[in-house]
């Protein structure tokens, strides 16, 4: 007799001699599709356990059934532009300009270059009178550019940064920062709706499809005075993390949803699963890691920027495979 625990699966009684394999494969079947067959009061009861990961904003997961996870790609996330990895603006001052924790332009067209030493933007100005020799009047935008103020000062030299042409680094995270890239919408079966998996049993593991989630490429550009860059994002793999300090690293893309009258109903995922299955009984969180880089161009430089997106973790339950044989 084939027997697991939990969800009210129901026991299935084998013939003497059944191989171990066939029994395997029996309990995996029954175990997959046995989510079409339980009310579907019961499912929507289904405590989803998403978790994210500490100090993300964003993260993303599946209910037990993911159902229309959003967007017409299948998103939802942020809606544009939170993609980042790093400052948000900068540019132009030959370095990253920062004033009241975040990041700023080095250059504006009407206030100049900024100084970092004071938080003040410097342009060159007329004064009310001729300066004193060696001197030339500015107009000064303290506060990290709040106009609210402005003053005219006169200077011996150029303050730190002036005149400095346009940092294509910084360029490159700033058209970056217009970017979209989400963490993955990750989604397992066996479900906590249809009942626990059992051990050695294999896992499907998939996400949402979508360009914010795996391309292809997004590009995009940023323009400061004469300086151009281009910056491409590209994804490069996926990384699940399973729970039991194992990973799955050969998933190149979402996976492949699994349905219970699908061709492999009861069989291992095509290209992204943990076929082996877990190992022991236990309740597990999944999660998944995506890997993508950012290589940019312009200015007559070039350099890549690495970046990742981490989805919440999803439960799942395995209890123990059990043959009884009288």
């Amino acid at each position: 007799m084939l027997t697991w625990g939990g969800g009210g699966v129901p026991a299935r009684t084998a013939r003497a001699g059944t191989p171990h394999r066939a029994l395997v494969g029996i309990g995996l079947a029954l175990l997959l599709v046995a989510g079409g067959t339980l009310p579907a009061a019961a499912a929507r009861r289904a405590d989803p356990g998403g978790e994210c990961p500490p100090d993300q904003h964003d993260c993303s997961v599946w209910d037990d059934e993911p159902g229309t996870p959003g967007g017409p790609d299948g998103g939802g996330d942020n809606g544009g532009g939170d993609s980042g990895g790093g400052d948000s603006g900068g540019g132009g001052g030959g370095g990253v300009c920062q004033w009241g924790g975040r990041t700023i332009p080095c250059y504006d067209d009407l206030f100049g270059w900024f100084n970092n030493g004071d938080g003040c933007y410097y342009k060159l100005t007329e004064g009310p009178v001729e300066p004193p020799e060696g001197q030339q009047w500015y107009l000064q935008t303290c506060n990290g550019g709040d106009v609210g103020a402005q003053d005219t000062v006169t200077l011996d030299e150029p303050p730190p940064g002036f005149g400095a042409p346009p940092d294509p680094e910084e360029l490159a995270r700033r058209a970056l920062a217009r970017i979209t890239i989400s963490p993955p919408r990750i989604a397992v079966a066996p479900r906590r709706s249809t009942g626990p998996g059992l051990v050695g049993l294999p896992v499907w593991m998939w996400a949402s499809e979508g360009r914010q989630y795996f391309g292809p490429v997004i590009s995009e550009s940023e323009t400061e005075r004469d300086v151009t860059v281009t910056v491409d994002a590209t994804f490069d793999r996926i990384v699940w993390d399973m729970g039991n300090d194992e990973q799955v690293t050969t998933c190149t893309g979402p996976g492949t949803k699994y349905t219970v009258t699908g061709p492999r109903a009861g069989l291992s995922s095509p290209d992204c699963g943990y076929d082996k299955g877990y190992p022991k009984a236990g309740t597990y969180r999944v999660g998944a890691t995506t890997y993508w880089t950012v290589t940019w161009r312009g200015g007559g430089e070039s350099g890549v920027i690495p970046q990742t997106r981490t989805s919440g973790t999803v439960p799942i339950q395995i209890n123990e495979l059990q043959v009884v044989t009288r």
